[in-house]
Formats: structure tokens, C-alpha cells, sequence
């Protein structure tokens, strides 16, 4: 799993355990194995050689001593560290008295989450003397991007703080004040009041690459100026945390209290900010991402400028074009950002975008995916004029529009246990039982609704279940059970192997590919 590395204030304390001393034995054996044939090949005598004679200590010596040393990195860390905070927040939470146990928020998946991780608000202290108000706080790290105290953060280090507090690398405690956060990408700007001068990081022009050394500097466990060293083990990670991801992956321990840190390369830029480790523990084991200096640049101007950011909107729903829905739909590559559908009066459906439609390039960009559309298409203002390359019914088409703004939020939700009140009929070798929708409460007048999956069917395996909305099936429009059959009977007949459904789950839509039975 992932988590964010911020830390509690009030974790365990940690004993450093000191290693057992070798022996000189011990030392020289190793020696001897990292000199190989040298050592062995040293006496011609038959009997056996001493290693611990004073040429054989001699020749280890002298080999040591011309043999190349590791390169540290201490003049590096001398530039960068001073540059780095520790970030810690206080914030107050409203009680009742019959809400003061730990188990407050329990059922909670993002509570659970930072309870056992460490998250922003870390662990929950004892209420205070009127039993009404629980403090909590949490602690991360952070970095000055310019000499008036302007520094970069977690949103989810400072996310609902009261209070934030800076301690520099010189040891001097500030208050700050948060000036924007973005939770897309999980990145906040705080500036410190009361100060000036203070030593800053620069953002890295260029793009890491596998392979690069670098350098995690931050506030594990509440150790600020800790530094620890690693390489750029991947980049362009999706770990699910938003449609924006696009993490560089680095192997450079992070621990709990990293949040926020830079990871700076050789060149003493920052390479990334760390945001998130993958741990099945909660400490490190050598996987952590970082959000790239590129997509910080951009956020942290706009939440400078504005507080907050801004990102183009074309208005629709789009998946990945797997395999399986390549095949079925005639493409040669599974590539592009499949459009489930159009968001009524959005961009997209008012050029004449549709459901089906895979979008291939952005004013000439290609797209690889659905996660790359939504990268592409936030990184542009709203009002930017856009030219969209696409496969309409396997034909190329090429739309022009403008840009909309993106919603903050779209909380709207439907509920999908619904029961049935009209006739069902079971989809052969599907594994499903449908019924019209609008004979079904709360399905809509559209399509056909799934009342009931077979656990161990071909439908279960693709993700179909109870309230499930079946809306096309083969690029036909289906009412009524027996529509649904007819198009499976005619994809059959034709030979294919699979047939494309287009479902409707909750306030969502997206296209599945449904394998056929034969016979």
C-alpha cells in the first residue's frame, strides 16, 4: 500500500542500536576476499600462507590506499540542507464527550489510514480539561523556494492546521501562514512571517531519469536535517492517488515526517517533492515517490499568484483503451483515452465529441493513455483554444474547442441497491440477470439494469454488479433484455470474440469488454 509519510509528534521513541565491533580476523578476511587472486597469488611457498604476516598486511594496505575511493556527498549537503524545514502543524477538533475514544472515526478508510501511517493529523491527543476539544498535531518537512520565506509543502501536511510552525536547519522556530494548497497533486505554499534572508532551492529545469543519484532531505520521526541517498528507480508512477499522477519513483529511504522534503539531484536542484511511500509497514523499504519538479513549478506559481490553481476542463468521462476493448472495437494499438461520455453542455459535447470517440492527440501531442489526457489537459488554462485528434467510429475526425474551467467537485451520488419491479430475463453465458431500467426503481429510463451477478461469471470478472446500467452493447442502444441478447446473438454470428459494452455505475460511465462464450 501507500502512504504519506508525515508523522505524529507523538511517535515511539527510537533506540539507535550500535553494530558489534569485527574483529581483526574478521576485517582481514574480508580483505582478503575483495583482493582475490592478489592475496593468494602473493607467496609461491607450498606451505600454507599467513594472511596476518606483515607482507600480506602490507600488500592490503597499499591496495586500500590506491584503490578508488566512493565519492561522498557531504560538499553537496553543505549547499542544500540549510535550504530544508521541518514543518509542524497544530489543529483543534471539535468533540462531544461521547466521542472521545480512539476509535473516533472508525470506518473511516482515509482515518484508518493515517492513524496507522502517520498522516497529517498524526494521533489524537486526550481531550482537554472540558472534554470538548481534542488537539492534534503532525509534523512533515518542506523547503524554501525563495529568500523571503516563501517554502513548499504537503497539502497534507498542513491540510485543516490551525497553527504551522517552520524550524530552519539553523534552529530557529517561525509561524507560518498557508497561502494555497492543491489537493490534486497534493502540494501546499506556506510563507514564514517575521523573516527574511533565509537560504532557498531551486527547482530543476530538466527531467530526472532513471538511473540519476539523489539526495532525501527532510524530518523522518521528528530527526530533522536527516539526509539519505538513493537513484531515481522509475518515473511516471500512477500509484492511484488522483488522475494527475505521475510520480518519480526513488529507492532513497523516506520514512514517516518526509512529507513535503525535497529530493535534490546532483546538480543541488530539487529534483522532486516527496509525497508517498509504498510500505506494507509504514517505514521505509526503499520505495518512495516524489511529485516532479515540473508539476511544482506549475501548481506553486499558481497558488502564489492566486491561492489556488486552475485547470482546463474539456468535460468527459474517459477510460484507458485496454486490449480487450481495442479488439473489440477494430483498433490496431491500445492506445489513446477512450470517451465514455460527454458531460452534457461540457467543451467536449457541445464540439461534438461522443461516447465511443477515442481521443489519439492533443494539438498535436500524442496521447497514450487516459491519465495522460487529464495531465495534458490540466496543465492548460481555462479559455485555451484546443485541437483534439481522434478515432470517431474508427474514422479519424479533428475537433476544435475551447476550454471550460474545472469543477472543484462533483459530489453527486446515486444508489445502486436497487430492487427489481419488472420482468428480468438472464443473459446466456454471461453470468447476469437483467431488467429494463425503467421498470427498476431508481435505474433511470435508459437501458437495462443488472438485478443480479454470478459471483463466478464472466460478468463478475469484468467488474458488472447489482445497479449496473447497460446502455449500449456493440454500439447499439439497448432497452429491453432482449435487445441485449439480439446484439451478443449478431456479435456471435459474426465471429467476434468479444463484444463492447458502454455501462452506467452510479454517476459514472465506461466501456467494458465482455469475452463471448461459443455455442
Amino acid at each position: 500500500m501507500t502512504s504519506r509519510p508525515s508523522e505524529s509528534v507523538n511517535s515511539q521513541s527510537h533506540r539507535v542500536q550500535r553494530p558489534s565491533l569485527l574483529s581483526a580476523r574478521r576485517l582481514a578476511l574480508m580483505a582478503s576476499v575483495g583482493l582475490g587472486v592478489a592475496v593468494y597469488g602473493f607467496s609461491p611457498a607450498p606451505h600454507a600462507f599467513n594472511i596476518f604476516g606483515a607482507a600480506a598486511h602490507a600488500e592490503v594496505n597499499q591496495a586500500v590506499t590506491n584503490g578508488a575511493q566512493p565519492v561522498g556527498f557531504a560538499d553537496m549537503v553543505e549547499r542544500v540542507k540549510p535550504s530544508v524545514i521541518s514543518v509542524k502543524v497544530t489543529m483543534k477538533k471539535a468533540t462531544d464527550a461521547s466521542e472521545q475514544s480512539d476509535d473516533e472515526g472508525a470506518g473511516s478508510p482515509m482515518e484508518r489510514f493515517f492513524r496507522q501511517f502517520g498522516g497529517p493529523d498524526g494521533v489524537p491527543q486526550k481531550p482537554g480539561h472540558d472534554g470538548r476539544y481534542r488537539g492534534m498535531m503532525g509534523q512533515g518537512s518542506g523547503f524554501f523556494i525563495s529568500s523571503d520565506g516563501y517554502a513548499v509543502t504537503n497539502n497534507h501536511v498542513v491540510e485543516g492546521a490551525d497553527k504551522v510552525e517552520v524550524t530552519t536547519d539553523a534552529g530557529k522556530t517561525y509561524t507560518a501562514k498557508v497561502i494555497g494548497t492543491d489537493s490534486r497533486t497534493d502540494l501546499a505554499l506556506i510563507k514564514v512571517e517575521g523573516g527574511s534572508g533565509f537560504p532557498f532551492a531551486k527547482l530543476s529545469e530538466g527531467k530526472a531519469r532513471i538511473g540519476d543519484w539523489v539526495l532525501a532531505v527532510g524530518n523522518p520521526f521528528g530527526l530533522g536535517g536527516t539526509v539519505t541517498a538513493g537513484i531515481v528507480s522509475a518515473s511516471g508512477r500512477d500509484i492511484g492517488s488522483g488522475p494527475y499522477d505521475d510520480f518519480i519513483q526513488i529507492d532513497a529511504p523516506v520514512n514517516k515526517g518526509n512529507s513535503g522534503g525535497p529530493a535534490f539531484n546532483m546538480q543541488g536542484e530539487v529534483a522532486g517533492v516527496n509525497t508517498a511511500i509504498y510500505s506494507p509497514s509504514g517505514g521505509s523499504v526503499g520505495i518512495a515517490f516524489s511529485i516532479p519538479a515540473s508539476t511544482v513549478k506549475s501548481v506553486i506559481a499558481q497558488l502564489k499568484d492566486k491561492g489556488a490553481v486552475s485547470r482546463g476542463w474539456i468535460g468527459v468521462q474517459i477510460q484507458p483503451v485496454t486490449q480487450d476493448i481495442a479488439d473489440s472495437m477494430g483498433l490496431k494499438q491500445a492506445e489513446g483515452a477512450l470517451v465514455a461520455e460527454p458531460h452534457k453542455d461540457g467543451p467536449a459535447a457541445k464540439a461534438g465529441v461522443a461516447s465511443g470517440d477515442v481521443i489519439t492527440a492533443v494539438n498535436g501531442q500524442s496521447i497514450k493513455d487516459a491519465r495522460e489526457l487529464a495531465r495534458v489537459i490540466g496543465g492548460l488554462a481555462p479559455g485555451s483554444a484546443v485541437k483534439l485528434d481522434m478515432l470517431h467510429h474508427g474514422k479519424s475526425k479533428v475537433v476544435n474547442l475551447t476550454l471550460g474551467q474545472l469543477p472543484n467537485a462533483q459530489e453527486a451520488k446515486v444508489d445502486t441497491n436497487t430492487d427489481s419491479k419488472g420482468s428480468t430475463m438472464d443473459v446466456p453465458r454471461l453470468g447476469m440477470t437483467v431488467a429494463p431500467a425503467a421498470k427498476v426503481e431508481g435505474a433511470g429510463k435508459k437501458g437495462v439494469v443488472v438485478t443480479k451477478v454470478d459471483p463466478k461469471s464472466a460478468a463478475a470478472d469484468r467488474g458488472f454488479k447489482k445497479g449496473d446500467v447497460i446502455l449500449e452493447v456493440a454500439g447499439k442502444s439497448v432497452a429491453t433484455p432482449g435487445e441485449v441478447r439480439e446484439a451478443l446473438e449478431a456479435a456471435r454470428t459474426d465471429k467476434k470474440s468479444s463484444v463492447l459494452m458502454r455501462l452506467r455505475s452510479g454517476d459514472a460511465s465506461r466501456y467494458v469488454a465482455v469475452p463471448l462464450a461459443n455455442g
